[in-house]
């Protein structure tokens, strides 16, 4: 009886799991699909900045190729588009044309709120993942996990090298 227990658990959090990765799922493309639009409304104040632009496109590509079993390379590929939009934004700073589009501030609204739902639906994802994992590490229920053909998920971590980067302070003297 404990066994059959066991069990439904892990199916239980293995369907959280594959709820999470839909959640982020949704998100990515919900970013994704903003892009396009992002990328033809900065086209004509960035003429220069071409390198940028054509490196958001390709990675947006690069991403939506890569499916749920590929989570960390898609992790991977998604933290380096979030790193060339967020340079993309720091550019748009010498476009002052460009900073008082209001088509080009709703995309950047959009984007960052889009951004926070990432982040919210990673945590929800990860959480679902380290509780499967748990469950098919742990004993007894390793027993049945290795039995039935349940296996351990991978997190979705964005590595960004800026999150990471300690923050340098300056006091002026």
């Amino acid at each position: 009886l404990y066994a059959i227990y066991l069990y439904n658990q892990l199916v239980k959090k293995r369907q959280m799991s594959h709820e999470g990765w839909s959640g982020i799922e949704v998100q990515l493309k919900r970013r994704a699909d903003l892009i396009p639009n992002l990328i033809e409304s900065v086209k004509g104040y960035m003429g220069h900045e071409r390198d940028t632009l054509n490196e958001i496109t390709e990675l947006r590509t690069k991403a939506q190729s890569l499916g749920e079993d590929q989570v960390a390379e898609r992790a991977k590929v998604e933290g380096m588009l979030s790193g060339a939009l967020g340079r993309l934004f720091a550019l748009a700073e010498n476009y002052p044309d460009l900073k008082a589009s209001q088509t080009f501030l709703d995309f950047q609204d959009a984007l960052e709120d889009t951004e926070n739902q990432i982040q919210m639906a990673r945590r929800y994802y990860n959480g679902t993942v380290r509780d499967l994992n748990v469950m098919v590490e742990q004993f007894p229920s390793n027993l049945i996990a290795s039995r039935f053909g349940f296996t351990q998920r991978e997190f979705f971590e964005l590595e960004n090298e800026a999150d990471r980067a300690v923050p340098k302070v300056e006091f002026g003297r």
